[in-house]
C-alpha cells in the first residue's frame, strides 16, 4: 500500500498532490491525484472521486476543473485516478478512443487487454484501499462523479455500488455505451462480443435491469457536437424515468464537451455533492 509523492502544493489553504503507486490491478504503475482542504487533526472527511474521460490522465482536471476553492469551502477531499493502465508493455491501439487513455473504467476479458486493463477493479476497490490508508477519508461519506467516458464510469459504479456512494454526478456522461460507436468499440475489444456482458457497463441497461442509487445530477452542454451520437441524454433521461430513478438533467445552453464547460459547472457539483455527503 506505499505510495510516492511526485508533486505537492499548497491550495485554497489545503494541499494539492500528485501521486503513483505499483497497482495489482493494473499490474502497472499508477498516478493519481489528491486535493486535501485544511482540517483538524484527527479529522475525517467527505472524498468525491473524479473519473477522466477519453484521452485524459489525472493532469487535466486536476490542472483546469477548479474544484479547489470549491472543495476547500466545503470540505471535501477531491480523487482523481488516471483513466487506464500506461506502459511500454502495455497493449494500445492507434485511435484515441481505445487503448491508453481510454480504459472505459472496465476489466477486460480479452486478450491483449487481460493482464493490465482493469480500470473497474482498480477504481472500485484498489484505489479506495489505497487512499484511505493514507489521507483522511470517510468512508462513510463518498460521492463519486466524472467526465465522458468517466460520467459513463462514475453512473455504473453508482448503480452497481449504492450502498458505498451517496451522491453522483456526471457531465456529459456516455450514458448508453452499447448504442452508441465509442461504446461499443470499446466495450466489444475488451468485453468480446456477447453483448449481455456489456449491460452491466451500460448506465441505460442497468436502469433496465433494476439497478437505482441515489439522485444522480447531470450537466450537458447544448452544443457539444458528441450529444446525440455518443451521449444520448434522452436515452438517460427516458431510462430513469421509466425505472423512478431520480435525476436531474441539466441542458446548459452553449457550452461544448470540454474543461471549459466541466470547470463552468465544477463548483456546483462539489458544493451539491458536500450538501449530500455532509446530510
Amino acid at each position: 500500500m506505499a505510495i510516492e509523492r511526485v508533486d505537492c502544493w499548497k491550495a485554497h489553504g489545503g494541499t494539492q498532490g500528485v501521486y503513483r503507486h505499483d497497482s495489482r490491478a493494473t499490474g502497472t504503475p499508477m498516478t493519481f491525484s489528491v486535493f486535501v482542504p485544511e482540517h483538524g487533526e484527527g479529522q475525517l472527511l467527505p472524498v468525491l472521486w473524479y473519473l477522466s474521460g477519453l484521452t485524459c490522465t489525472h493532469a487535466n482536471v486536476t490542472e483546469k476543473g477548479e474544484y479547489r476553492a470549491a472543495c476547500a469551502e466545503h470540505g471535501v477531499i477531491f480523487v482523481a485516478p488516471d483513466s487506464s493502465p500506461r506502459g511500454d508493455d502495455v497493449a494500445d491501439d492507434d485511435g484515441y478512443d481505445l487503448g491508453q487513455g481510454a480504459g472505459f473504467y472496465v476489466d477486460a476479458t480479452q486478450a491483449p487487454w487481460t493482464p493490465h486493463y482493469n480500470m473497474w477493479s482498480y477504481v472500485s476497490d484498489e484505489l479506495c484501499q489505497l487512499v484511505s490508508a493514507h489521507f483522511p477519508i470517510d468512508l462513510h461519506a463518498q460521492g463519486i462523479s466524472g467526465h465522458s467516458m468517466g460520467g459513463h464510469g462514475a453512473l455504473t459504479l453508482a448503480l452497481r455500488q449504492p450502498d458505498r456512494f451517496r451522491s453522483v454526478s456526471a457531465f456529459a456522461p456516455i450514458a448508453n455505451p452499447s448504442e452508441v460507436p465509442w461504446g461499443r468499440k470499446a466495450l466489444g475489444t475488451y468485453l468480446g462480443s456477447d453483448e449481455k456482458t456489456w449491460r452491466k457497463h451500460d448506465t441505460v441497461a442497468l436502469l433496465e435491469d433494476g439497478a437505482t442509487c441515489p439522485e444522480m445530477l447531470v450537466d450537458i452542454g447544448t452544443d457539444d457536437p458528441f450529444y446525440d451520437e455518443q451521449l444520448k441524454p434522452a436515452s438517460l433521461e427516458a431510462a430513469c424515468a421509466k425505472a423512478g430513478q431520480p435525476l436531474t438533467l441539466r441542458r446548459q445552453s452553449g457550452y461544448d464537451h470540454s474543461y471549459y464547460f466541466i470547470s463552468s459547472f465544477m463548483a456546483d457539483h462539489v458544493r451539491w455533492h458536500a450538501e449530500r455527503l455532509k446530510g
